[in-house]
């Protein structure tokens, strides 16, 4: 099969890309407008970005007619923001917060989800995740013309990590038992973990060639 871009159509796009780019993390975003409303909002256009600076990246596709989401417009104007990881303890929360909530309803406050204070924003985090990055905006760089995504870059300033998860300085990912985003209503737990060493180099193996 071979797919031109130009002949599709907007949602022939998108179905190649939710089911061809898989599994993907989720980053549930919690944010906070002017108003002081906290916002929940889960995405899986989310990926990490930089290590040094350490940098993590969310797109966050605009309403109809170009509106931003909450989320996106929460973040431009505060500066700040925490992704709460999603594993199978919480995914079912976590879709309830996928609703189209009014932007003057707080899935939050709407849910009864506990917070925990954050240690280096005002943006508190979601009790129910074990993972949690603190963000401060890093950059906003609009996709589209006219603008359709926000794609948010966020610099990490601090991370809590569940005292069960951390391990001689790695995440047990296993014992986290993430969840992540497939197409459709689909999503996956972590399934078989295999090794592939990185291979090293040599001469020998151009010579080969």
């Amino acid at each position: 099969m071979e797919l031109t871009m130009a002949d599709l159509e907007r949602q022939e796009k998108y179905k190649l890309l939710i089911g061809g780019i898989i599994p993907r993390p989720i980053a549930w975003v919690t944010s906070m407008g002017g108003d002081g409303l906290l916002n929940a909002a889960p995405f899986s256009y989310f990926n990490v970005a930089s290590i040094e600076p350490m940098l993590i990246s969310v797109a966050v596709m605009r309403k109809p007619g170009g509106i931003s989401k909450d989320t996106a417009r929460n973040i431009r104007e505060t500066g700040e923001f925490v992704v709460n990881m999603v594993d199978v303890h919480n995914v079912d929360v976590m879709n309830q917060t996928s609703a189209d909530y009014p932007p003057d309803v707080s899935e939050v406050t709407a849910l009864g989800l506990a917070l925990q204070p954050s240690s280096t924003v005002k943006v508190p985090r979601l009790a129910v995740s074990r993972i949690h990055f603190e963000c401060k905006l890093h950059q906003i760089v609009e996709l589209g013309s006219p603008v359709t995504s926000d794609l948010i870059i966020g610099e990490v300033l601090h991370v809590h990590v569940d005292d069960a998860l951390y391990h001689q300085g790695r995440i047990d990912a296993e014992a986290f038992a993430p969840v992540s985003r497939l197409a459709g209503h689909s999503y996956a737990t972590l399934g078989d973990i295999f090794d592939r060493p990185r291979p090293v180099y040599t001469e020998s193996d151009s010579v080969r060639k």
